[in-house]
């Protein structure tokens, strides 16, 4: 598959624990495939093993053709972006200085940055919103501030993948929204495909393409939202009794019963 992200017969372990099983599937330009399932099930090390940062017990992973695992760094880093779910700061960098950091990748040597670098950060910092904390320091900020600053960050990096492990944690609804909103419009424009691991069930329901709904490790139903939820699969994988309806714009939601 040399033009998009392939999951052949994945299977990653810990210790003697099986984390990720056997998971089969695809990811093409123009998809936002949001994992879905419970604590434990393996979204995180599913994620990674995209990013090529776990060993594989089995199967193979392929990012346009090539295995990200043994892909050099910075030229996977100009094709996938991934955004781990927590993301530590050791020194007080000024928020625009975080978000030029996505352009590591393309630089053409030590030294700063050239002009576009500069206008790729500032539109990024625009488009989630924080332009005004450009010259904030990072580790200042709260953690919903920090969050989207490190979205910025990737957003930047002007990859055709993006992986977010949980980008809205720590974010309010109207933020979290505005963040599913512009990955949506991302993808709809053609060149970029995102994989994004989340929680929130309307979210994913309102915004995706595709969900998956991880379960033990195992990719146990995938689909158009409106399949997902209705499925058994997911009620089975909370264990919690679900209701599905539907907003006025066809859109599915999920509440617990």
């Amino acid at each position: 598959m040399d033009d998009g992200l392939l999951l052949d017969d994945v299977t990653v372990a810990l210790g003697d624990r099986v984390v990720v099983d056997a998971v089969r599937a695809e990811v093409r330009r123009g998809e936002l495939v949001v994992v879905v399932g419970p604590n434990g099930a393996g979204k995180t090390t599913l994620l990674r093993a995209l990013a090529g940062l776990v060993p594989r017990r089995g199967g193979r992973v392929l990012v346009d053709g090539v295995d990200p695992a043994t892909a050099p760094r910075r030229a996977l880093a100009r094709t996938l972006a991934f955004l781990p779910q927590r993301v530590h700061m050791a020194f007080g960098f000024a928020v625009e200085d975080v978000v030029r950091m996505g352009r590591t990748a393309h630089r053409r040597g030590p030294g700063l940055d050239d002009a576009d670098d500069v206008a790729a950060a500032r539109a990024a910092m625009a488009r989630v919103g924080v332009e005004a904390l450009a010259g904030r320091r990072f580790d200042r900020l709260s953690g919903g501030e920090q969050r989207r600053v490190l979205l910025a960050q990737v957003l930047c990096q002007g990859a055709r993948w993006l992986l977010f492990d949980e980008p809205t944690a720590a974010l309010d609804p109207a933020h979290a929204r505005a963040v599913f909103a512009d990955l949506r419009a991302t993808v709809d424009a053609g060149g970029h495909g995102a994989v994004v691991v989340s929680h929130d069930l309307n979210l994913a329901a309102r915004f995706s393409t595709t969900m998956w709904l991880l379960d033990r490790g195992r990719l146990v139903a995938r689909g158009p939202a409106a399949e997902v939820v209705a499925a058994p699969a997911l009620a089975a994988a909370f264990g919690v009794e679900l209701h599905v309806g539907r907003l006025d714009g066809g859109a599915p939601f999920v509440v617990p019963r």
